[in-house]
């Protein structure tokens, strides 16, 4: 495939997220680019979170008026696809067994990584914003993986949709307790809301999950007649609801999900 010749009818907000608009042929390069603009954006959302991202905010970081980056990125709409692809360009599959499972595992597993490295991800209006070119590079990637699997490509894309999914239902539950824990732990030891982090142990974090507090209510305040199930299954012995390991909890979702995605493709005959 050759370059692809210019399209007058694609809008420019997805010309400019893949980087085909046009740039002026004579004079200096302009100091301000939509890269800049992006990274910037990204910075104040690792400092601060997503809703700290406002066109005046990066301006200022940039030393611009809000104006003056309109010129380069259209409205926050397009700077939150801007965003999205951004932070997919971080993404690298790390290597695998070979197997289409394994492929599927580790693409799966590198994006919630991400997300929790990064929680602003969840924020992003990613069913609605267009791809970008570092997004289907990442599809691509899926695709690879499933290349030698008997399947129409509308039912790869649909198995990788339900890991992208699964990669935001997964991210979002850890990001929340993550953040729940976090809490209550500072609240426990009289820190401050912003504390950070890296001043709590694993046993106080663990003390301070969310599911703790769902057991105490069980325990204490529910009647076991009312929540028969939910007794036995309590009274049955191991350590309660709570994973021991979260990294072992976001694992073993992962493996249900592919056990089913195993289970489709044999039914199926693609394997």
């Amino acid at each position: 495939m050759g370059e692809h010749e210019p399209d007058p009818g694609l809008p420019p907000t997805l010309r400019r997220l893949w980087r085909r608009a046009e740039r002026p042929r004579r004079g200096p390069k302009p100091a301000l680019s939509v890269d800049a603009i992006v990274r910037a954006a990204a910075a104040i959302a690792d400092a601060e979170g997503l809703a700290a991202v406002s066109m005046a905010r990066v301006g200022d970081a940039l030393g611009y008026s809000a104006m003056a980056l309109y010129r380069h990125v259209e409205s926050k709409d397009e700077l939150l696809a801007l965003l999205a692809d951004h932070i997919a360009a971080d993404l690298a599959m790390p290597a695998h067994a070979g197997d289409w499972r394994s492929g599927l595992h580790a693409w799966t597993l590198t994006q919630i990584e991400a997300v929790l490295a990064r929680p602003w991800f969840l924020d992003l209006p990613l069913a609605t914003v267009q791809p970008g070119p570092n997004r289907v590079r990442w599809l691509d990637e899926a695709f690879g993986v499933l290349r030698g699997i008997d399947l129409p490509a509308a039912e790869k894309l649909a198995i990788i949709g339900l890991l992208a999914q699964h990669v935001l239902a997964e991210g979002r539950v850890q990001v929340e307790a993550g953040r729940a824990a976090a809490a209550g732990a500072r609240r426990a030891r009289g820190l401050p809301a912003d504390a950070p982090v890296g001043e709590l142990t694993p046993d106080e974090l663990a003390a301070a999950n969310p599911l703790n507090d769902f057991e105490a209510v069980l325990r204490h305040l529910a009647e076991p007649a009312d929540y028969p199930h939910l007794t036995e299954a309590l009274a049955g012995g191991g350590d309660g609801f709570a994973a021991a390991d979260p990294d072992t909890d976001v694992d073993f979702g992962l493996t249900i999900v592919l056990d089913g995605v195993e289970a489709y493709l044999r039914r199926r005959g693609a394997r």
